[in-house]
């Protein structure tokens, strides 16, 4: 069965951006960015990768993408609809209209969507490309965290879950370190 993956970066203070989305105070070194690019090129928008020269470099280990408003609309700012063109796009939201069939809008249930995409066939794992309500609310469904933790306290902004009271534990079941001080952390639900 496909897992869903809540990739995210973070700060030491629990957030994955600034109180305006703002995600570029973390601080990446080109170590840490060659290492992302190599192990998760799926991860970078469509536009970076062809900016850091990876755009043909097939997906390894996500080929779904399922994202919340908040992280879809930067990408009208690029300007695209189509924010991860290499992979299968799902934006949830119950007030956003979008005219790209590359990217399909769900207004329902969060947690039916990844349900659905978790019982198909084939397919690699679901990215779940934040934000923090929208991982709140997926919580009962991931099955495993890959936690980038950079060495910067935020002070404000946006969490990296947000919802109601629901402890879930996961085991962590490896750590890599870099040269920036951050830290990668696997995570899997126990």
């Amino acid at each position: 069965m496909r897992k869903l993956v809540y990739y995210i970066a973070v700060s030491l203070d629990g957030y994955i951006a600034g109180p305006g989305g703002e995600f570029d105070f973390y601080p990446l070194s080109e170590e840490m960015a060659a290492w992302i690019n190599a192990r998760y090129p799926e991860t970078l928008p469509t536009h970076v990768r062809r900016h850091v020269g990876i755009d043909d470099v097939p997906n390894k280990v996500f080929d779904t993408l399922v994202m919340g408003r908040g992280t879809y609309e930067p990408a009208l700012a690029v300007p695209t609809t189509s924010p991860y063109s290499h992979l299968r796009q799902y934006v949830v939201s119950s007030t956003l209209t979008i005219d790209d069939p590359a990217v399909e809008v769900e207004t329902g249930d969060p947690v039916e969507l990844v349900r659905r995409l978790k019982a198909e066939d084939t397919g690699m794992d679901i990215y779940l490309c934040g934000g923090g309500r929208l991982a709140g609310s997926l919580l009962p469904e991931i099955d495993e965290i890959i936690l980038k933790s950079y060495p910067v306290v935020a002070g404000a902004g946006i969490p990296m879950f947000s919802g109601g009271f629901d402890p879930t534990t996961f085991t962590p079941t490896r750590r890599e370190s870099f040269d920036n001080g951050a830290q990668v952390t696997w995570l899997t639900r126990t």
